[in-house]
């Protein structure tokens, strides 16, 4: 399941977290287009669709159209300009989302071939908490792991014992959703 060069900790670390909190009969709306771990949930019994690819910041039909249980958002928000609007605009009522942190001796991600894979936000803990707060969710659970790398250098132990990934899992606030 975690074979070849997909990232496994990171994987293994958030198909258990979505067990813990989502019963695989619930159909999930999972932002961003299909992905390796798109595969993974599916292999695990999750029913799944992903958005097509449109620009979120701009168009967000297709999350306010879904009539999926609960919606996923594995390392996407910090794509967004706009996550807060995106976070707004889902009507289910059930959320697991996950993203990188910022790390204080690395640099935003910035591809330097496409324009689109790039970090505009990356966040600490409690700004992620609040942004889920501030449009109308609830933090239930909370989890973060490291994501060591096997290169030499002071970043590569650094690596190892600071955590790298937040996962949340948190439910709409009740008469929250406009």
């Amino acid at each position: 399941m975690y074979e070849g060069k997909f990232p496994h900790k990171r994987y293994k670390h958030t198909l258990e977290f979505l067990n813990k909190h989502i019963d695989n009969s619930k159909t999930i709306l999972d932002l961003g287009v299909q992905n390796p771990f798109t595969e993974i949930m599916n292999q695990n019994g999750f029913i799944v669709e992903n958005t097509s690819g449109l620009d979120l910041d701009v168009d967000t039909s297709e999350i306010e159209n879904s009539t999926a249980d609960v919606v996923t958002a594995f390392e996407i928000f910090e794509h967004l300009l706009s996550p807060f609007t995106v976070l707004q605009s889902i009507k289910a009522d059930k959320l697991v989302a996950s993203i990188p942190l910022r790390l204080w001796f690395a640099s935003a991600y910035r591809s330097k071939t496409d324009i689109r894979d790039q970090h505009y936000h990356e966040f600490e803990d409690w700004q992620f908490d609040w942004l889920l707060e501030k449009s109308g969710w609830k933090i239930i659970d909370r989890q973060k792991w490291t994501n060591p790398t096997r290169k030499i250098g002071i970043r590569p132990i650094l690596r190892w014992f600071t955590n790298r990934y937040y996962i949340v899992y948190a439910e709409r606030i009740k008469n929250s959703n406009p």
